[in-house]
């Protein structure tokens, strides 16, 4: 054999090992992705109440190139919306102004202090609260507050990783009545520790509660399915977020809380929250089952205290009386993937559709020819204070 051909043989053979090597790994990745996020079988649903009003009442606000993740009215009626992050969007969070979505803040500056914003909420202070998740911990996951009359930054804050680790996700949060406490649904997508973050804004103070409690984890023995698509990534990661619907009742007591797929919605007593007298354990056993809910996205409350329900499984929205009683307001197929709630003047509710499934792992173009994407409201019957 000459000394090409040993040479070519070595080498052939160094490639087979190389080969070998690399299908181990990826076996090895598939097998624990697999067993971290697959696993589960289709979910099931509360039997559906035939809805009380006619699709007919959703009134179109907006017809958007990219989806809306979430939404904030103010009490003269000013829309703020984010685009919601998995669209890729150029411009992430925007007011409605005369049909056209203009960014905001105006500030480029301003504009460059978040990157991942899905969620936001007006106080009854005229601040609008920006929360960035900074894709999923990997970034500086931050908070960040307007004056809406002047559009000045008037607050900000960056989360420390203990408070709001790799993998987390500060997905969605309520602001107290006086303004000075934030509560936020660290969904945990990736990290599979979902969890309650409590922020202070005025000693600037942040804390994690109930991380892993059970109220807080998704249910991981199922598989979300929206529009017949089940939310099963290449057949190995179940998208399955864990603490993600959180709404605060409109006097601030109760704190209202479930993941998106968990049977049940949960509420503590946000004293149990804001106290640092109260340990652990305290705080766990303060956790109460209100009802059986349905899959669950964003949530609000009106001033009678019931809670408001978006669900994507089946293009509804419900509402759940404070005694746990569920009820559907409206089911439409125009509400693809109704997400996030704003009440507004005039006791409209305003709601954005995503369509999530048309969005999530899909390419620009699948997105673009799904456009548009919708921002409705209707009025249900019972006013709240806007901008929640």
């Amino acid at each position: 054999m000459t000394l090409l051909a040993r040479m070519l043989v070595s080498v052939m053979r160094k490639l087979r090992i190389v080969l070998l090597t690399l299908l181990l790994l990826v076996g090895a990745l598939f097998l624990f992705l697999r067993l971290r996020y697959g696993g589960g079988t289709l979910a099931e649903h509360l039997p559906a109440t035939p809805p009380i009003f006619n699709e007919t009442v959703l009134e179109t606000v907006a017809d958007l190139p990219l989806p809306p993740g979430n939404i904030a009215v103010s009490p003269d009626g000013r829309i703020f919306f984010t685009f919601h992050p998995e669209g890729k969007p150029e411009v992430n969070v925007a007011e409605l102004v005369s049909g056209t979505a203009v960014p905001y803040p105006p500030s480029a500056e301003d504009r460059a202090r978040t990157k991942s914003v899905l969620s936001m909420r007006l106080d009854r202070q005229g601040r609008l609260w920006l929360l960035d998740f900074a894709s999923h911990g990997m970034g500086q996951p931050r908070i960040v507050a307007y004056d809406i009359k002047d559009n000045r930054l008037v607050h900000e804050f960056d989360f420390s990783r203990e408070v709001a680790p790799r993998g987390s996700m500060l997905n969605d949060f309520q602001v107290s009545p006086d303004g000075r406490w934030i509560y936020i649904a660290d969904a945990s997508i990736f990290g599979l520790a979902p969890a309650l973050v409590v922020y202070d804004t005025e000693q600037k103070k942040a804390r994690r509660l109930l991380e892993k409690h059970s109220s807080v984890l998704a249910d991981h023995d199922h598989i979300p399915r929206v529009r017949d698509r089940d939310l099963l990534v290449l057949g190995v990661f179940a998208i399955r977020p864990g603490v993600d619907s959180i709404a605060l009742e409109r006097n601030g007591r109760y704190l209202y809380f479930a993941a998106v797929n968990a049977p049940n919605m949960y509420r503590i007593d946000s004293k149990f929250l804001r106290d640092e007298s109260y340990n652990a354990d305290q705080i766990a056993g303060a956790v109460e089952t209100v009802g059986r809910k349905t899959d669950s996205d964003g949530i609000t409350t009106d001033d009678r205290g019931n809670v408001y329900i978006t669900d994507a499984s089946s293009d509804s929205i419900h509402r759940m009386s404070p005694d746990g009683k569920i009820e559907t307001l409206v089911k439409s197929d125009k509400l693809r993937w109704p997400d996030g709630f704003s009440f507004g003047p005039d006791g409209y509710l305003y709601v954005t559709c995503s369509s999530l499934q048309e969005v999530i792992f899909r390419s620009a173009s699948h997105v673009k020819a799904h456009s548009p994407y919708q921002i409705f409201r209707f009025t249900p019957g019972v006013a709240a204070t806007p901008g929640h």
